[in-house]
């Protein structure tokens, strides 16, 4: 009793943690905005375009492909009696008439057809999401790597001056003011790439979202997940919209099935009809009824769509398998980025720490510039690769909220 009460309160414990809504955090853009840039972007336009389309597919299907058709004939007959021939005159209305449940499986398959395009708009909507994550956390990484890249620069130009100011007391060779100059070139060349690398990313933010960084946007804090790993697990499983189309999918053959075993007895074909022969001296009405019968093409056709459902259920086993094994590696990834941005960012402190001692040292005349130049560069590397940590680490954590649908309303799909 006490472990059926212990498991019934953990799964209300996990319930209840999946329910909680959570914060966007502050180096992500707002939902409002992050919601009108998904909206605009022409992928999620193209999939709600689909929408509409499967709502007219869905009317079609519950109406029916038959329709009321008008068949009209004239003749002429000539009398044995030699008087004048005559003109007659027949016209049917006749329609076919669906029989054996048809009626109710199209009218399930439209409402699938629905279900299909809203599941397809809502991994269109977490597509995107996912894009506008990382093309904005690109942007943000390029603008930091960028300062990090002047604040270099403007490191090496205050050396140049020293050791220059220094030879022209004697103090400095010819040797360490080239060695000078060539640090600086090479600062100012990481600054041209950083500052192309933001060219780059702010016109593909640009470019697909219609998106602008705010002057204060910065990268944040690499934190930890929101829910626990079974929850989180749980709740991306739950919320896929590339399951719940597939799912779809498979609820729509199983009906194409359902409605090939039917039509293998053809719909009859009804009508009334009314002719004037003899002169006009016979005026005739009536009902007609025309009976297809179908054969062989009907039974292959519905044991062909019956495979094809079959199939549609061995893939939906396979994507599960597979974004299973999706969310298992995000999980891990996160974990892993952020015990690098961790231990990245102390190397990063301890390289700064002694690039300033050394700084110090040479200013006293302790160290060589050759020492300097090697302590400035591997603190230069330190933070690049303390920079990358954090990023890699942020677009994992972005991960984990958008793929639960965490964030920017994407639960509400």
């Amino acid at each position: 009793m006490r472990r059926i009460l212990s498991a019934g309160f953990g799964l209300l414990l996990s319930a209840a943690l999946q329910a909680q809504p959570v914060a966007t955090p502050d180096w992500l853009p707002g939902t409002a905005q992050a919601t009108a840039w998904i909206e605009g972007d022409a992928s999620v336009a193209l999939a709600r375009h689909g929408t509409a389309a499967a709502g007219h597919a869905a009317q079609a299907l519950s109406a029916g492909p038959h329709e009321w058709a008008l068949r009209l004939q004239a003749q002429r007959r000539q009398m044995q009696d030699g008087g004048s021939p005559s003109r007659e005159w027949q016209a049917h209305l006749e329609r076919p008439l669906r029989i054996n449940g048809k009626a109710a499986l199209d009218t399930q398959l439209g409402d699938t057809e629905r279900e299909l395009a809203r599941a397809l708009l809502g991994e269109a909507r977490h597509e995107s999401a996912r894009a506008l994550a990382e093309l904005w956390i690109g942007e943000l990484a390029a603008r930091r790597r960028e300062a990090l890249a002047a604040a270099q620069v403007g490191l090496a130009e205050a050396n140049l001056a020293a050791v220059q100011k220094r030879r022209r007391a004697g103090d400095a060779a010819l040797l360490d003011e080239q060695q000078a100059r060539a640090d600086l070139g090479e600062a100012q060349r990481e600054q041209a790439l950083a500052r192309t690398v933001l060219a780059k990313a702010r016109a593909a933010l640009s470019t697909r979202f219609g998106a602008e960084l705010p002057a204060d946007a910065a990268l944040g804090e690499v934190g930890e997940p929101a829910l626990p790993e079974a929850a989180w697990h749980a709740r991306v499983m739950d919320e896929s919209d590339a399951i719940k189309a597939r799912e779809a999918e498979l609820r729509r053959a199983r009906l194409t099935a359902a409605r090939a075993r039917a039509d293998r007895v053809a719909d009859p074909v009804v009508g009334v009809f009314t002719a004037s022969e003899a002169r006009g001296n016979e005026r005739l009405l009536g009902l007609s009824l025309t009976l297809p019968l179908g054969g062989t093409h009907r039974e292959q056709q519905s044991l062909r769509m019956a495979r094809e459902a079959d199939m549609a259920e061995a893939a939906l086993e396979q994507l599960r398998r597979e974004v299973d094994l999706q969310a298992r590696e995000a999980w891990a990834d996160a974990e892993g980025s952020r015990e690098r941005w961790r231990l990245s960012r102390e190397t990063a402190r301890l390289a700064g720490e002694n690039a300033r001692l050394v700084q110090r040292a040479y200013a006293l005349g302790e160290a060589d510039l050759q020492t300097l130049l090697s302590a400035r560069r591997q603190a230069a590397l330190g933070m690049t690769a303390a920079l990358e940590a954090q990023a890699e680490g942020l677009r994992a954590q972005a991960r984990l909220l958008i793929d639960a649908h965490q964030v920017w309303d994407l639960e509400h799909d």
